[in-house]
């Protein structure tokens, strides 16, 4: 089962942002990332309501809302966006700074860690990745990634990093699976009326809509999110944290590998750079103990 959960993922939530990519190309972004999530929130929260599962309260439901913004619309809504202009696999390699944005965020917000100078060297090699992938001045073979879609990766990354930060605080449902549930369930909504706001539902015929982008929404409900999703869990009570968060560099590297050998994406020097650059800097950070800044005399006396 160990391996099995590994193997899901590793292979699945890599391979899903070529399913992205996919579906983006016929079906309107921000349609299609709320049906999926839409679905797969339904199902979990009506799993775990079947399962004799409390229903949120008010103030659990409204710290979902919150981190459904954050996560679903800005972080999934722009990451679905900005793969009309970038490479699946190159999307995957700028949404894996996400650990360095959540560094910065315990530094800079949370105060539960102090920037070392280990840590600061794998900021700037993180950082460096991601010149390497956007910049026009270096001769690396290959176009620069579109520097709009990149931003939108780069915002993505951060507001998933800030919500990582708050879903420590606020009041959420006790059952792991409930919570991801209903954060989807509201993130669907949300969704939802991002995109008829933006007019994505004129002109948009089901109809019209190939067989390969519905098979794409279907693998990103059921592999993606249920069966992703529920192998994470089962692996966070049965592994070490370590060992789980490990997907952070290998689903980058699948996703490059699968955009190029199933998606046709192209794989130079420049891909191939910016990711080393990016995958050091995550596997610098994700290794680097945690180091509580010191306290204060007032402080101490009262800890």
């Amino acid at each position: 089962m160990t391996l099995s959960g590994f193997a899901v993922i590793y292979l699945v939530w890599g391979s899903t942002f070529l399913a992205i990519r996919v579906g983006v190309h016929e079906v309107p972004p921000f349609l299609f990332a709320a049906m999926r999530f839409l679905v797969a929130g339904l199902v979990l929260y009506g799993w775990m309501i079947a399962r004799g599962e409390r229903s949120p309260i008010l103030r659990q439901w409204m710290s979902a809302l919150l981190l459904a913004l954050l996560i679903f619309v800005f972080d999934y809504g722009l990451l679905f966006w900005a793969e009309q202009r970038v490479p699946s696999g190159v999307a995957a390699v700028m949404l894996a700074t996400i650990p360095a944005f959540m560094s910065l965020s315990e530094i800079v917000f949370l105060r539960s860690q102090t920037l070392t100078v280990r840590l600061a060297l794998a900021l700037l090699i993180g950082i460096g990745g991601v010149v390497v992938l956007v910049s026009h001045s270096l001769d690396l073979g290959g176009a620069p990634i579109d520097t709009t879609g990149a931003a939108a990766l780069i915002f993505a990354a951060i507001s998933w990093s800030v919500a990582s930060s708050l879903s420590r605080k606020l009041p959420l449902p006790p059952s792991k699976v409930m919570s991801s549930g209903v954060q989807m369930l509201a993130g669907g909504v949300l969704l939802a009326l991002v995109s008829s706001a933006l007019g994505e539902f004129r002109g948009f015929r089901p109809a019209t809509v190939s067989r390969g982008a519905w098979l794409a929404l279907l693998y990103l409900i059921v592999a993606g999110s249920i069966l992703g999703f529920t192998a994470y869990v089962w692996l966070i009570h049965h592994e070490s944290p370590t060992r789980v968060g490990t997907y952070a560099y290998v689903n980058p590297v699948v996703a490059v590998l699968v955009g190029y050998y199933l998606g046709g994406e192209t794989l130079g020097p420049r891909t191939i750079l910016g990711t080393l650059f990016v995958l050091t800097s995550v596997v610098v950070i994700t290794t680097t103990p945690a180091k509580k800044p010191a306290l204060s005399p007032a402080a101490e006396d009262t800890a």
